[in-house]
This record gives structure tokens, sequence and C-alpha cells, in this order.
């Protein structure tokens, strides 16, 4: 996760140098020592709050029931990042938008949960856990039909500031939806704490799991 096929293409390639050298098979490790060097150690302190946040999305992913867990990667240096599928079947309802809004504030709550404190990785860029999660709300409030005021107005916007900055009562039920996003959140991973903080360390040790890995920390909890 995280390289492009030139880079794979290259590790790959250097793998099998290294093993004719050493006149024996390529081995997976010397793939995964390939991965390893060509990433710059992570600090241990965001490593464990890269695991904390990525673990917390998975876990409420995958109680709510949304799908396949495809990943998890912490290795990058430019922090975490989660592969998180969706089932085809899902429903395009009040409860499925209000799932999701908890699974994108769920890496925000584990943190608040686990660190006492949330950093900033959740926000700062169009396509982070806040912003996603801002225009879900707004959505819902605005063109989905879900609204507390005027459900059946469909009000189209191009920048969710444009609506936010100027009107305090719709900025007011956004957040609201976010705080109960992330209360939803926080529930779930208080009832899967033994889970959550299994996969935290796995997630941390690991530095990068597979779908398969993350679901037997998962399933271990059953």
């Amino acid at each position: 996760m995280g390289l492009t096929g030139a880079d794979i293409e290259r590790i790959v390639r250097q793998a099998r140098l290294k093993a004719r050298r050493e006149k024996r098979p390529v081995r997976y490790d010397d793939i995964e020592e390939g991965i390893r060097l060509d990433r710059p150690p992570v600090p241990y302190d965001l490593r464990w709050r890269f695991a904390v946040h990525e673990a917390g999305h998975a876990v409420v992913h995958h109680a709510l029931d949304l799908g396949p867990i495809h990943g998890l990667n912490i290795d990058t240096g430019k922090g975490g990042y989660n592969l998180l599928g969706f089932n085809p079947s899902r429903s395009d309802t009040v409860e499925w938008y209000s799932k999701m809004l908890a699974v994108l504030m769920a890496g925000r709550a584990a943190e608040a949960l686990i660190l006492k404190r949330v950093s900033g990785g959740s926000g700062g860029s169009d396509d982070s856990d806040l912003a996603r999660a801002t225009r879900l709300a707004l959505d819902m409030e605005r063109t989905l039909g879900f609204g507390e005021e005027y459900p059946l107005l469909y009000r189209a916007y191009r920048n969710p500031a444009d609506v936010l900055d100027v009107d305090p009562q719709v900025a007011t039920r956004v957040h609201v939806r976010l705080e109960r996003g992330k209360e939803a959140a926080t529930a779930v991973l208080q009832q899967r704490k033994d889970a959550f903080e299994k996969l935290i360390r796995a997630l941390f040790d690991a530095q990068a799991l597979d779908g398969d890995q993350v679901m037997r920390v998962l399933r271990e909890d059953r």
C-alpha cells in the first residue's frame, strides 16, 4: 500500500539481486526489507498515534458491518491511512449515512479515548476525515432529504464554507451531526475495547496489515 508500480518493480529487482549474490531463492523478508528501506522511519510517538487513529476507523467500520477491510498502513512517514470497502448493497438511508459519519469520526474519537487529546491529523485538507464528514453532514441537511429544517428542499452548494460561514443555524445542525458521529464511534470503541487495543498493538508492531490480518485480530474478540 502506498507504493507505485515503479516502486514495487525496483524493490523486487533489488531483492532478486540480493538473493542472486547470496546464491539462494528470493524470500519474503527480502521484499519487506526493501519496502522498509524505501521509507523513512516514523518516530515512536507518531507511529503510536497513527496506529490508534487507523485502528479506530477499522474497528468502527467492522462493528457497523459496512463492508470489507482491505488494509491499514502507518509506515509512509506522511500519516496513516486505511483501505475500507463498502458493501454494494448499501442502503441510502439516514441510518446508513449516520454510520458513515461514525466511521469518519472514529479516528478522532480513538485519539481522544486512548491518548486523551486529539491531533490535527483528522483535518487540514479537503480530503481529510473532518472535511469528508462535514460535507456528508451538510449533504444530509441540504441535498439528501434528511434535514431538520425544510427536508424536502434540495439546495446544492459548491463549497461547504460558503454555506457554513454565513448560516450559523445550518452550521450548528451540521456540527451536531458530527458530534453524534463521534459519540457513536466512541461508544463502539468502548464496547470493543479489547479488539481495539489488540489491533493498535498489532498495527504498531507490523506498521502495515492486510485485510486478512486485520480480520484475524477483530475476530479473536468474538
